[in-house]
């Protein structure tokens, strides 16, 4: 059930040692009164709810430290971690200063002195008890309230190695004759010193994963220098400001240029490697560079408003969230240990019986304890989506979640909006046909529908009230104005009533201006008629230039096994040129529909899905919300500052259509790599807990595999930083 008023709290956790702590403080955050969603994420060591306004976070944070765990301010998280990173190598340090000649010692006969068994106590005890202490802590902690985790797997293979290793010690010293003199304290200060050794690895890997989202932070300027020359702090810049942005400089904050002109590089935004060429009336983001003029820039977005911190957020939230796949995860591991534990102590019994080994037996037993600890199936989803999210945002592709990553596995066709996405969106009118008319005519029609569509924030409409401007000292006054959504507008102008859009706005339209407009839109072009009255008597005509990149996106489109589909309010001769040039219909399945209404793009998703497709689809995510929403994947073409995310799923920070391929071969490789984890996670515990419950594996080898098997997580995660994408980016 839904609460009313909900907010989003997020609580960094300190003490989580595996992805079983992060399930028992999740389902401990579900239970509070007025929380709908908890979600905590090992990887990340991010507690994200959902809850009522009415939920203080203090309680939140209260119901966490209930269960042994911290809750650090976010000022202070940072300095956590190096704390615990320092905190680690020295245990880890001192494991393997005592542990290696414990281990020399205990396996080379010929250093077996008199007492030399006591030696290896006195090395390996502090090992096993002091650099193995967060171990048996969090074990100790959880069986306070009644659950295991895979730290008690550890605590207990490795005290069991302790404990034994004395009584034999001890009982061999008094004659009790016990175990047949066997001990395994170097079993246990290895298997210590090995773990802590794949956490620090894991450590090191978790910081790494994170240093995109650290570095998009860091991209930022620091302060910002006025037009009157003062220099201020970023954070006093308020919307509204003007600042100088020499060469060479960051640009402070989201705004538009005033004055100057100069090319800007946004690569670290938007992923695009070719500067973009700006001057006055044009966005910049924050944290582009200004490659070579200087620039006047007014500030529109300051703080959390800008663009840079839109994504920021949108990552830091995507790498919190957790994939449809992980549910498996968790149901397994919440089993996993007891079953383990259960494996363990029938393995112990099953060798007494069988073999009447005692040695045998505990070996047995403390190696499936140890090969059973599942730390690499806890790491493989939320370290796959940290990489992977965090390499989508430097390529300039937010991926709103883990689910996300789901949905692009099983798209088979993609829509794309025509205006803004395949073309620039950079309208122009390129001539004016009036085949009836002398050109006093003309110019009077032009000049009557350039001051009507002055009125309109349509594209189209810009590009001839722009070319209306050009012809004429001034447009004249519009006394009446009614806009025909997917028609056009009517007007009434200097007296006369004038119309401009498409055919369906007029009763007739005379052969030479039909044969006029055909033509142009054989080239590509939209053709606009415009009339005084119900008659339409000149065509203007206005181009949109087709991006260069279009074509080689919807070739990518078709590697990926993708039919594509074009969308456009334009007729259908216009919309077959732009189809035909970036290659639409070079693939089964593909089609263009003309003429769409923008409240009927969503009806087009609809159809498609009643054929039994799984669709995306792209657009500007503003005009196209409704299509976005109603798509199985709603992908928002956000160019500028104008980051629209609200509606879709992922997110392009560029006017690049290759961006879109990119993130779609982003997300099935994250997910690819997600479910490589997950498959060697179990199938490394399903072969090696009966190879050790027989015998196979003593525990100092099972302890260097499991090892072995996290730092596979890790560096098949890692792989994902050098994903380069169809722009070819080298990062």
């Amino acid at each position: 059930m839904r609460v009313d008023s909900a907010v989003r709290t997020d609580l960094n956790v300190d003490g989580m040692t595996c992805a079983a702590c992060a399930n028992r403080i999740q389902r401990r955050l579900g239970k509070v009164d007025g929380v709908e969603v908890a979600q905590v994420n090992f990887a990340t060591g991010r507690a994200t709810v959902t809850h009522a306004s009415s939920v203080a976070e203090t309680a939140l944070a209260a119901e966490i430290e209930a269960l042994g765990y911290g809750v650090i301010d976010d000022g202070d998280d940072a300095e956590a971690e190096q704390a615990r990173e320092a905190d680690l190598r020295r245990r880890l340090i001192v494991g393997v200063a005592l542990a290696l000649p414990a281990m020399v010692l205990s396996m080379v006969t010929a250093l077996h002195f008199d007492g030399w068994e006591w030696v290896v106590a006195g090395l390996a005890t502090p090992v096993i008890l002091w650099s193995g202490w967060p171990f048996h802590r969090a074990a100790w902690m959880n069986l306070r309230h009644g659950s295991t985790t895979m730290d008690t797997l550890v605590s207990m293979g490795s005290l069991s190695a302790l404990l034994w290793s004395t009584v034999v010690l001890v009982g061999d010293t008094a004659g009790w004759g016990v175990g047949g003199g066997h001990i395994y304290f170097e079993t246990g200060a290895v298997i210590v010193t090995l773990i802590l050794l794949g956490k620090w690895f894991e450590m090191r890997a978790k910081r790494r994963s994170g240093d995109a989202i650290r570095a998009l932070a860091d991209l930022g300027a620091k302060t910002a220098q006025l037009e009157d020359g003062r220099e201020l702090a970023l954070e006093d810049l308020a919307a509204g400001m003007r600042f100088v942005v020499k060469p060479g400089e960051k640009i402070a904050t989201d705004g538009v240029v005033v004055d100057g002109r100069s090319a800007v590089d946004a690569s670290m935004v938007t992923g695009e490697p070719v500067p973009v060429e700006v001057g006055p009336g044009d966005e910049v983001i924050g944290a582009t560079i200004n490659a070579n003029g200087s620039l006047v820039v007014e500030a529109t977005r300051v703080g959390s408003d800008t663009a840079l911190a839109q994504i920021i957020r949108l990552v830091d939230q995507a790498q919190g969230s957790r994939a449809e796949v992980q549910r498996l995860a968790d149901r397994v591991s919440s089993v996993f240990v007891p079953v383990a534990i259960a494996v363990a102590v029938l393995t112990l019994i099953g060798w007494l019986l069988v073999d009447g080994d005692t040695d045998a037996a505990f070996t047995a037993a403390v190696a499936v304890l140890i090969i059973a600890c599942p730390c690499a199936l806890g790491l493989a989803t939320p370290l796959g989506i940290m990489v992977g999210t965090g390499r989508g945002a430097q390529l300039g592709v937010i991926i709103k979640g883990g689910e996300v990553l789901e949905d692009t596995r099983a798209i088979d066709a993609i829509v794309v909006d025509k205006t803004g996405t395949l073309t620039e969106a950079a309208m122009a009118v390129t001539d004016v046909h009036a085949p009836s008319l002398d050109q006093a005519g003309r110019d009077r029609v032009v000049r009557l529908a350039a001051s009507a569509e002055a009125r309109s924030e349509h594209p189209i409409a810009a590009a001839i009230a722009t070319h209306g401007e050009a012809l004429v000292d001034a447009l004249a006054d519009v006394e009446t104005f009614v806009n025909r959504p997917g028609s056009g507008v009517v007007a009434t102008v200097d007296g006369e009533e004038i119309r401009v859009g498409r055919r369906s706005l007029f009763d007739a339209v005379p052969a030479p201006v039909e044969v006029a407009a055909a033509e142009a839109e054989d080239t590509g072009a939209t053709a606009v008629l415009a009339g005084r009255g119900a008659i339409a008597e000149v065509v203007i005509v206005v181009s949109d230039r087709v991006k260069a990149t279009s074509a080689d996106a919807v070739a990518a489109f078709h590697e990926q096994g993708l039919s594509v589909t074009m969308l456009t309010g334009d007729n259908a001769r216009t919309a077959a040129s732009v189809a035909a040039t970036v290659g639409i219909g070079n693939r089964p399945g593909d089609d263009v529909i003309a003429e769409v209404y923008p409240e009927d793009k969503a009806a087009v998703i609809s159809r498609l899905q009643d054929a039994g497709h799984r669709v995306a689809m792209v657009g500007d995510g503003i005009n196209d919300a409704p299509a976005l929403a109603q798509a199985d994947l709603g992908i928002a073409v956000g160019t500028g500052t104008d980051v629209a995310i609200e509606a879709s799923d992922l997110t392009i920070v560029s006017g690049d259509l290759r961006a879109v391929a990119d993130a779609i071969a982003l997300s099935r490789r994250t997910l690819a790599v997600i479910k490589g984890n997950l498959f060697w996670a179990f199938a490394y515990n399903t072969a090696a807990i009966p190879l050790a419950a027989f015998g196979v594996l003593n525990p100092m080898i099972a302890a260097g595999a499991m090892g072995l098997s996290s730092l596979f997580v890790v560096s098949n995660s890692l792989r994902l930083r050098r994903f380069a994408g169809y722009r070819s980016i080298t990062r």
